[in-house]
Parts: C-alpha cells; structure tokens; sequence
C-alpha cells in the first residue's frame, strides 16, 4: 500500500488542482435520476433476449437473482461512496483497500465498461433513428458523431445543465414506460402470450400456437443461462458514486440516492417482464428476439399508425442512459488521470464550466475510433452487428469484474478499517458482498458460452495489457496525491492492521 517501494509519488506542480476543480450541485433527486437514467435504456431494449434462454418464468428468476446481486453491490457502494467521497467511485474504494495497484485494476475495469457502453447505446439510438426515418444503414457513422456530439456539449457545457438534461430525460423515460404499463394492463393475456415458450427436439425455443405452456421450458440451466440478459435490467446503477465530488451532501445523499434508484429499476423491471411479453400479437416468443420489444408493445395495442411517433416516445429511455454514461465515463477517466493512473492531461478540466471535458471528449473519441474500426473493417452489414455484440460483450465483462473487485473491497474495508467513519452501514453487509461476488462469477461463466463473448474478452485482454504497460512503466511512477490517495496513504498509516475475521462486521 503506502510503503510499496514500487510505487512512486511526485509533486504536483503549482497550480495542478486548481486546474482540475468541480463544483457541487447534485442533491439526492439529481443523483436518484444519474442512477436511473444510466439503466433504463435497458429497459427498453436488450433485456428480452432472455426468453430465448429461459423463458417467462427463466427470465423472472434471473431477474430476481441478479437484482440480488446489485442490492448487495449498491448497499455495499452505499456505505463506501459516504465514507470515502471522491470522484474515483470504484477505483477509490479498491485503491484504499487493496493498494495502487488493486485500484488501478478496479478502476481499469470500469473504464472499459463506461468507455464502450456509450458506442453500445448510440448505436440502438441509430438504429430506432434510421427505421424511424427510413435512412440507409451507410450513414450511421455520420448519426454516432451527431449524437456524441450533441451529448458531449451538454455535458462539457456546465454541471448545471448536464444534471438538469439527466431529470427532464429520466423523467420523461419512465413517464413513457408507466404510460405503456397503463396501456398495456387492460389488454394482457399473460398464458396465452408471456407463456408461448415450448422446447424443441434439438432443444431450441418453439413458439407454441395456444400458449398456456410451462413457466421454466429450459429448467435450471435456461434460468442460469439468462442471467447475462437480465444484467441489462440494472447495468450502471454503480456509476452514481461517480458524483461524490459534485454532490452538495454526499455522506447524506449518496446512500439515499442509489436506494431509491435501485427501488424504483426493481418495479420497472418486474412491470415491464410482466407486460411486455403479455400482449396479444407479441407474446415471450416473439421478444426472444427482438430489437425493439417496447415499440412492438406499442403497436400492439395502438396498431402501426404513429409508427414515427411511437419510435421517438421509445428513444427516450436510450437517450436517458447515452447522456448519464457519457458523464460516468468522463468522471471516471478524470478521476484516474487526476491521480496520475493515466496521462495527468485528461484530468484538466474547463476553466468556466469545471467540468473534466479533455476526459469526456478523449473518452468518447476512444469509443468513436473502437466502432469506425469494426464498421470500416466489417463492412456496414457486419460491422453494425459486431458492434452491438462484441462491444456489448466487452462492457459487460468488465462490469462483472468490477462488481467482483469492489464486493472484495468491501469485505476488506469492513476487515481491516473497522473504525473508519461510515455514515451509512450496509443492512446486508459482507454476506451481501459475498453473494454479489458468488452471482458475478456465475454469471461470468454463463456468458462465456457466448460466442460473441470470446471475441469481447480477446479485446478486453488486449485494452488491458496496453493500460497495465503504460502504468508498470510510466504511471506508477508518477502518482499524484489527488484525494483519493491521500485517503488511502493516510488510513495506511494509522495503522491497518488486519482484524481477526471474528471481528468482521456482519
């Protein structure tokens, strides 16, 4: 930790945190529509694939166990993220508890997850824009770059409007899913449609005419097989502790914040499990493999005549989460480079606006430059696909790490440091961060029984052994006491001496 001898700490220069400064103005309400406008893209699109795996009764299950894992990582980050308020979120907490480079690790994990979750999401937001406009697919690029573009702008352009786009998005997001939740009510017939699942003679999914068939058509290994779909009904609720620093109250509402985010994903995710796949004409089988499941609800009760409309009313919900991601991924990025993980250049932030936009903007040209890559060398045809598979894959790899990474943090903290100051103490402790670790390997080893998977995991590997390079030889000699490791320095040298595992806090 503080006595590595391989690791090595400068002086910043005259002048380096002032040029690195936010400013405060998140409060619970602002943080709550961060957490939940990050998600709810997944809400409208990706989660359905599941029922191909597991059917009705798979993907509710799998629901169930996965928002068991997240309650047992945000109740962890919510004890975290007060005691230790900085910028670095997941970084900050492994940092204090494993070291630099247990931090660096974390946080490496996260930047894959936040730097290519944005491309993953501009390129559903390009394809509802091309159907709804009926544009050439040869023109997405040209979408991409107006959409980042549009977003970086509000983002860079003060914190202000960046969390004010993030409530007026969020809110008009979920006002769309409870006015399809509204509709959708008086019109489902959930055996007849949510249970049209049967299994084949090879095993595959068949549609079944009458409906009415079993709740698990794949047993306990459809229900296990679809925990890497309903990943998308909670991904990047994690980001809010990305806030800290632009907080006004974060030991009070960080904790209230990823709570109440957290409740409200709960009801929309079983809300929308519930009834999308109940409507006539739509039904499980059907959203097994659709690309739009929330517009194909629509239509089927308000038919295809506002086809245009219904299309911009279900881009919202992608919208929410490309905004609120772009913020997590240049906060994240700042926050490694301030510290001197990566190059000290990208944590500059605007002199009138305080907000870290060489992060954001070298972030998002990052993602740019990954999906113009795959695009140009597939093709349009493939490359589209590729992009939303692979890159998909790729993000959610490194989310899982990063959950295992901060769950261990966790349980060290509450090890090593119990007297740290904890304004809020996780009501389901280290059993919670044991089993958000048990469900993210599982999950982990179910998705690598995708074949698209593999491919992900081969560039994470290569994104990995570039940054891990450039640290070993560059970075980890050149550390900058930023916050986050002045914490940690100073908790190290108060004396961390591991309690007995009798004493760990439960």
């Amino acid at each position: 930790m503080a006595g590595d001898p391989s690791i090595q700490y400068r002086t910043a220069e005259s002048g380096y945190f002032e040029k690195r400064g936010l400013s405060r103005y998140a409060g619970v309400w602002s943080l709550w529509a961060l957490g939940v406008g990050a998600v709810i893209s997944g809400h409208f699109s990706g989660w359905n694939f599941g029922f191909a795996t597991g059917g009705w009764g798979g993907m509710l299950v799998a629901g169930m166990i996965i928002a068991v894992m997240y309650l047992g990582l945000t109740f962890s980050i919510a004890e975290m993220s007060p005691a230790l308020p900085h910028t670095g979120a997941a970084y900050s907490f492994a940092r204090t508890a494993m070291g630099p480079w247990g931090g660096f690790i974390t946080g490496l994990c996260e930047n894959v997850e936040y730097v290519l979750t944005p491309a993953v999401v501009v390129t559903f937001i390009t394809a509802y824009v091309n159907s709804i406009l009926g544009l050439d697919a040869a023109y997405s690029p040209f979408i991409w770059i107006v959409f980042y573009a549009i977003f970086l702008a509000l983002n860079v352009f003060g914190l202000e409007l960046s969390f004010k786009v993030t409530l007026v998005v969020t809110l008009i997001s979920l006002a769309v899913l409870v006015f399809f939740w509204i509709s959708a009510i008086p019109n489902m017939d959930f055996g007849r449609w949510a249970l049209n699942i049967g299994v084949g003679p090879d095993g595959a999914a068949v549609e079944l005419p009458e409906g009415n068939g079993p709740w698990f058509p794949f047993g306990l290994s459809g229900v296990l097989a679809t925990l890497p779909f309903a990943v998308w009904l909670f991904l990047a609720i994690e980001q809010l502790p990305l806030a800290a620093e632009e907080s006004v109250d974060p030991k009070r509402d960080m904790p209230r914040g990823i709570i109440l985010g957290m409740l409200t994903l709960m009801l929309s995710a079983f809300m929308i499990v519930l009834l999308n796949p109940s409507l006539p004409g739509v039904g499980a089988f059907h959203l097994g493999s659709a690309l739009e499941p929330l517009l194909d609800g629509f239509k089927a009760v308000y038919g295809d005549g506002g086809v245009v409309l219904l299309g911009i009313v279900a881009l919202t919900g992608l919208i929410a989460s490309f905004h609120t991601i772009l913020y997590a991924q240049g906060r994240q990025v700042y926050s490694l480079s301030r510290a001197g993980y990566f190059p000290t250049a990208l944590s500059v932030t605007h002199p009138t606006y305080k907000t870290p936009y060489v992060a954001m903007i070298a972030g998002a040209l990052v993602g740019l430059g990954v999906m113009l890559a795959i695009w140009f060398a597939l093709g349009a045809s493939e490359g589209g696909s590729a992009i939303g598979s692979v890159l998909l894959n790729m993000a959610v790899f490194g989310a899982m790490f990063s959950y295992i990474m901060q769950a261990i943090s966790f349980i060290l903290l509450r090890r090593n440091m119990p007297a740290m100051e904890r304004p809020f103490r996780s009501p389901l402790g280290v059993p919670g961060a044991v089993l958000t670790i048990i469900i993210a390997v599982v999950t982990l080893g179910y998705q690598v029984q995708d074949p698209n998977f593999s491919k992900g995991v081969l560039w994470v590997a290569v994104w990995f052994a570039v940054a891990i390079a450039y640290f070993a030889l560059v970075g980890r000699h050149r550390l900058i006491l930023s916050p986050e490791e002045e914490f940690a320095i100073e908790h190290a040298r108060a004396g961390t001496t591991p309690a007995p595992l009798s004493t760990v806090a439960p």
